[in-house]
């Protein structure tokens, strides 16, 4: 467990992304990005899209799975993108994926996506997408790092190398399964439910106010109910096979964790259990820990954030070597 020291921090904290092996002249080249879509998985009459974001050339890259955020229940795939400019510099094919979102979908049915999109990405990723699949690195944030733990131990063979970002690693705790003072909604529980009463979906654009559903969810602690169809307290057993904290033995992938120390959505201290697991299990990681930072690192010094990013990126670069 780390905050960044001066040392870490003048090494990191540059204007100048740290590059990985695998490119040299990146820049001398001004190679335009590529945003390509593809279907990975259909059920039903849904398509569930990744989009591979990478350098406009045919060769072949490193690559790097996305998994957004949206506490399971909204979100794209399209979102926050900028963030991760300096693992496109870096050399990386980025691979943005969805996955079918809660209610509408529970939550074992959202964890197939995720195993059914590392598949895909083995079958085709050399041949349609121009990628190395022999390594596999992750990131993702918020609930977007939820699933980027359970790759580590649901996805097989695991991937190479973790990055998470204000996630956890807990589905049924009281964080989760208690009603919280930091949501509020004014709506009731009719309201509630009307905003996701429809057919399954994995993108959540168009798709009506279902950030007001999560708060609704999180006021009234019902969350962990919500998004699998059991109760954490008389059923916590079916959530296990699930939960990242559950299950992590000393084969898991070197993980590196960076959260926020007032983070009100998830808890700086999800990250901290998840530390603690990988200590006692002799896993190799490292938590970076960003003071007085909220959700998705915001009120977070600037400089402090630039220089974990970049830590981050040279975690992933030693193990995709």
């Amino acid at each position: 467990m780390k905050n960044l020291s001066r040392r870490k921090f003048l090494k990191f904290s540059g204007s100048t992304a740290i590059l990985s092996p695998f490119v040299s002249q990146l820049f001398a080249d001004k190679k335009e990005i590529s945003i390509k879509t593809y279907t990975y998985k259909r059920v039903g009459d849904l398509e569930i899209k990744v989009d591979v974001h990478r350098f406009n050339d045919n060769v072949i890259r490193p690559v790097l799975v996305r998994i957004h955020g949206g506490a399971l229940i909204m979100g794209i795939r399209e979102m926050g993108m900028e963030t991760y400019d300096r693992f496109l510099k870096a050399g990386y094919a980025i691979v943005n994926i969805d996955y079918r979102l809660a209610p509408e979908t529970k939550l074992p049915d959202i964890i197939e996506d995720l195993e059914d999109v590392f598949v895909w990405i083995r079958e085709y990723g050399e041949e349609l997408l121009e990628v190395d699949t022999s390594k596999i690195a992750v990131i993702g944030d918020s609930a977007g790092g939820y699933l980027t733990l359970t790759s580590g131990f649901r996805v097989k063979p695991k991937p190479t190398v973790l990055v998470v970002l204000w996630g956890y690693g807990d589905l049924i705790g009281d964080w989760y399964s208690t009603p919280s003072k930091h949501h509020s909604s004014n709506i009731s529980e009719q309201e509630a439910w009307q905003l996701v009463n429809g057919p399954p979906i994995s993108n959540s654009a168009g798709k009506g106010d279902r950030p007001s559903f999560y708060r609704y969810c999180r006021k009234h602690g019902i969350w962990p109910k919500v998004v699998s169809g059991w109760d954490p307290n008389t059923e916590a057993e079916k959530f296990f096979p699930y939960m990242p904290v559950k299950n992590v033995t000393p084969d898991y992938p070197p993980t590196i964790l960076i959260h926020g120390t007032n983070d009100t959505d998830v808890p700086y201290e999800q990250s901290v259990m998840m530390a603690k697991e990988f200590k006692e299990h002799n896993v190799k990681y490292e938590l970076i820990t960003v003071p007085g930072a909220e959700h998705c690192l915001r009120d977070g010094d600037p400089k402090t954030i630039d220089a974990a990013y970049n830590y981050a990126l040279e975690f992933i670069n030693h193990y995709m070597k």
